[in-house]
């Protein structure tokens, strides 16, 4: 552990902040004075500088480069120079052995701050850039919404019958309206009688109600006639924030707006925001302000967008995973991060908005739709509601890829749900040329059966590699990696054309044949890009697919194996990351069992279209809240089979499960069995394929 952390642990003060080195990060121009010994990363996170770390700080995908600018920089008292960082230590020179770390460059999870230093961040590393995937469903929904607008004429005081104000409004409503023992927000009280003599003893009432079965809430007021009242349905995801702004008294979605959630700067995945929660006293509480923060930000900007007032939203649906549920809560979430990964809460909650610090009308109400099991979320429970497995005669899929994959199986008898450890491997992390869904990331691949060479697709860019004017356009954002959806292509493309074996091993023969299949070590690599930045695709990224596809597939396996049933009907890929995969890839890949490509659907970010529908319409809260206690859930690491599945399915598709349906669209190949080195077997036939 670093003397930066150690003082954080051991709760030593920090030294005179004057005497301290002091930082300038640019182009951002955030400074800040640090204890020697403070890695470069944590300095940048707690000055807000977004520096991607993709492994959590472990200096093993390299995305967190930064460089020193040496000088005197006078007009900021700064003398700058390589020798206050620290030296280069194991884990940099362990990544430069295996991949290339340009001149200048430094890992800044690894070097310290030893002096004063001006820090260039390199736009490559910076992840304010990605793209947001997560669109709104364009599906009707029922009114029926927790918030009624509601307008009366009230008596005039009289003399004679001296009947408080709230008590004349209160039995209008109910004369008009029909609402019995109403309760009104407290902050309501020392307005309302300005608000009725302001309307004339006419007054808009917004009434809120859960359930039939509880007591209405009067939770805004205004003078005269009000006809406009707005909702927020939020998916809280690990990677990005989505948010739409709703009419509810129409229904309309009137914006939308995405973001990246701060968090990232704590930490990529979720199990790294959990140690940081656990090593840093004040971590929980970091996050919480982050993300409330970034929530607050994505309602300025739909209210500016939709032209509405904040003040005018009285009701907030949000959703998103068990970790994301309890930081925006301001909960603890140590205990998910270890056996038995315990739920501080699983039911849904209600909350008056400004009791967790959402700026918008005071006497807005938000409901968190519940959490199914320690690692299948509100956001599951929103896809669920979403998709509805539960109101459905066949056997549904429903998989949420991401981090730790969430996974729903059954139809209108029953319902099982599970997390399966897919590991960061799909976004992007443990790929040597991995990363985000950004401007310039390789987003679709083709390999040629017979030449071996790729095409591909770069997201900013309308045309494919081999395409005339690619170089072109694309030289506004470059080929700068490989995002989740084109390691799966290139992977099963790989497959598919014969470069690797069934057993994902890279044919080192092949390299007769092709100059892109390149010696790695011991290995071999298959060369995607060679430009500005080489990008290949190596044996253990292979490999670490592999890892990840084959815990996805165990954990469906095992909620197959509880249904009873040997295969699916319907499979539906949620959430950002699923919305971008294609079916046939994803099978020939061995993601999911085998089943007619016709009933494999990407239904986007599925977990939001369920926070719209439990806003719009409060009978659906009631479903998911039925449905959720009812939903059996599995947990994965205490299934004796499970380690079964998962070796079968390192194998591509799968080593002992038929794909019947697959083979009537793709002409999968023949096995051959290769060395881990890609030396032995045979070379396969070639096979004409669509």
């Amino acid at each position: 552990m670093d003397c930066w952390r150690d003082r954080k642990m051991l709760n030593v003060p920090p030294k005179d902040n004057k005497t301290d080195p002091l930082v300038l990060f640019m182009p951002s121009g955030k400074r800040g004075r640090f204890p020697i010994g403070t890695p470069i990363l944590d300095a940048a996170r707690s000055l807000g500088v977004y520096v991607e770390s993709v492994c959590g700080g472990r200096a093993t995908c390299g995305r967190c480069q930064v460089s020193v600018q040496e000088g005197n920089f006078a007009k900021h008292k700064i003398v700058s120079s390589n020798e206050h960082i620290s030296p280069v230590g194991p884990k940099e020179q362990r990544y430069a052995s295996v991949r290339e770390l340009p001149d200048g460059r430094r890992l800044s999870c690894s070097a310290q701050i030893l002096g004063d230093l001006v820090i260039d961040v390199p736009q490559d590393t910076v992840i304010n850039a990605q793209v947001v995937r997560k669109a709104a469903s364009d599906r009707v929904i029922e009114r029926n919404a927790a918030v009624q607008m509601c307008y009366v004429e009230v008596d005039e005081p009289d003399m004679h019958k001296p009947l408080g104000d709230l008590d004349r409004m209160k039995a209008v409503l109910e004369k008009d309206w029909g609402w019995k023992d109403l309760l009104i927000a407290p902050h309501l009280i020392p307005q309302m009688q300005g608000m009725l003599r302001k309307g004339n003893w006419a007054v808009t009432a917004a009434i809120h109600r859960d359930m039939d079965s509880s007591r209405p809430f009067i939770v805004g007021l205004w003078p005269g006639l009000k006809n406009e009242a707005y909702g927020i349905a939020c998916d809280i995801g690990s990677t990005t924030i989505a948010m739409h702004l709703v009419s509810l008294l129409s229904g309309r979605i009137v914006a939308s707006s995405g973001t990246s959630n701060p968090q990232i700067r704590f930490g990529e995945d979720l199990m790294s925001r959990v140690s940081y929660v656990m090593m840093n006293p004040d971590g929980r509480e970091a996050m919480t302000k982050a993300v409330r923060e970034a929530v607050n930000g994505l309602i300025g900007e739909v209210c500016a967008e939709g032209e509405v007032d904040r003040h005018d939203i009285l009701d907030m649906v949000i959703v998103g995973n068990p970790i994301m549920h309890h930081l925006f809560l301001g909960i603890d979430p140590t205990e998910l991060g270890q056996a038995p990964f315990a739920l501080a809460v699983s039911g849904a909650l209600q909350y008056w908005a400004h009791e967790i610090d959402i700026e918008v009308n005071r006497g807005a109400r938000l409901y968190m739709l519940p959490c199914i099991a320690g690692h299948v979320g509100a956001d599951a429970a929103g896809a669920a509601l979403s998709e509805g497995p539960h109101r459905q005669d066949k056997m549904m899929l429903l998989v949420d890829v991401g981090t730790n994959a969430e996974i729903v199986l059954g139809n209108r008898e029953r319902v099982v749900a599970a997390s399966s450890p897919t590991g960061p491997a799909f976004e992007g992390a443990e790929i040597s040329s991995g990363q985000r869904a950004a401007p310039g990331a390789i987003e679709r691949v083709r390999i040629d059966p017979e030449t071996l060479e790729p095409r591909f697709r770069v997201i900013g860019v309308d045309k494919w590699s081999d395409e005339e004017g690619f170089a072109e356009a694309a030289a506004a954002v470059g080929v700068t990696g490989i995002c989740g959806s084109a390691i799966i292509e290139v992977v099963a493309e790989m497959y598919l054309t014969g470069i690797i074996s069934q057993d994902g091993v890279v044919d080192g023969g092949m390299a007769a044949r092709s100059p892109r299949i390149v010696p790695n070590g011991r290995t071999f690599s298959y060369l995607l890009h060679d430009g500005d930045q080489r990008i290949t695709v190596t044996q253990n990224d292979i490999r670490a697919i592999q890892l990840a596809k084959a815990a996805l597939y165990a954990g469906i396996k095992l909620l197959m194996e509880k249904q009873g049933v040997d295969r699916v009907d319907t499979v539906r890929f949620a959430g950002a990351f699923g919305s971008f995969i294609d079916p046939k890839y994803a099978m020939v890949l061995g993601l999911i069992p085998d089943c007619d490509l016709d009933e494999v659907k990407a239904v986007g970010n599925a977990a939001g279209t369920g926070a719209l529908m439990a806003l719009l319409n409060r009978d659906h809260r009631r479903e998911i809240e039925e449905t959720v206690r009812k939903i059996e859930k599995i947990e994965t690491a205490l299934e004796s089979k499970f380690q079964e599945h998962f070796v079968n399915a390192m194998a591509m598709p799968n080593k002992v499960d038929a794909f019947p349906k697959l083979a009537e669209v793709v002409a999968l190949p023949e096995r051959k069995v290769l060395a881990d080195d890609g030396e032995g077997g045979g070379r396969r036939r070639r096979r004409s394929r669509e």
